[in-house]
């Protein structure tokens, strides 16, 4: 479970203060994939990094899990993220002189899972999002939606409680998105995994458990999608 507790953020450019969220506060149940969309600076990654611990809110409280996020300190910080959560980024931020499972199994290395282990499960992961044929080239040498899927492993390999998505398909064609879709939707209702991901496109919804619209900072609507929640042990 995340509760999302009247959280504000706001930031200093310059002598100007800009105010990012508003007194946000929603939950979101364990195996729901939960779209985030607004219009263009309506603080949607704002949130989505405050949620994944990537920003800290000005106010607020957000408990994960039953963890108060609020009452770790950065290097707790830092484990959580490690140990529970997963991150997605339009850009893919993968390592251009590392191969495909080197990229995939950095997380995990970091983490401490032994040489062996680590290299079996990459190659599971990736064979399960269709690169398995591809796990010694480099990123260069991939289309962007087989770089996404590459990240997506990445982000899978420490078997993360909450995954994060920021815009994924932003760098995308329509035909490619819905692949990424598509996995990210399996991945949801084979696993149960939790999926929170940032969007500003209206068809993705159809992929979604739930819609969370923020505008101007401040949640504006929450509605139901199109799928319904599959129900998770």
């Amino acid at each position: 479970m995340i509760q999302v507790q009247h959280i504000s953020r706001t930031y200093l450019m310059g002598m100007v203060e800009v105010q990012a969220l508003q007194e946000v506060s929603f939950t979101i149940a364990p195996g729901e994939f939960v779209g985030i969309t607004g219009a263009s600076g309506s603080g949607k990654s704002t949130l989505l990094h405050i949620i994944g611990l990537l920003d800290s809110p000005s106010s607020g409280s957000l408990i994960i899990n039953g963890e108060d996020i609020n009452s770790l300190n950065e290097d707790q910080k830092t484990e959580f993220r490690l140990q529970n959560l997963g991150y997605i980024f339009q850009d893919y931020a993968l390592v251009p002189e590392l191969s495909v499972q080197e990229n995939v199994y950095l997380p995990a290395k970091a983490r401490g899972m032994g040489r062996d282990e680590y290299l079996q499960k990459s190659a599971e992961i990736l064979t399960r999002v269709g690169l398995g044929h591809r796990i010694f080239h480099r990123p260069f040498e991939l289309s962007g939606g087989e770089q996404q899927r590459v990240a997506i492993a990445r982000a899978l390999i420490n078997t993360p409680m909450i995954l994060f998505a920021d815009e994924p398909c932003a760098n995308l064609d329509s035909k490619t998105s819905r692949i990424i879709l598509e996995l990210l939707k399996q991945l949801n209702e084979a696993y149960g995994q939790t999926i929170i991901m940032v969007t500003h496109e209206e068809w993705h919804e159809e992929y979604m458990c739930r819609m969370i619209v923020l505008a101007d900072g401040a949640v504006s609507d929450q509605r139901e999608c199109h799928r319904n929640l599959t129900n998770h042990t």
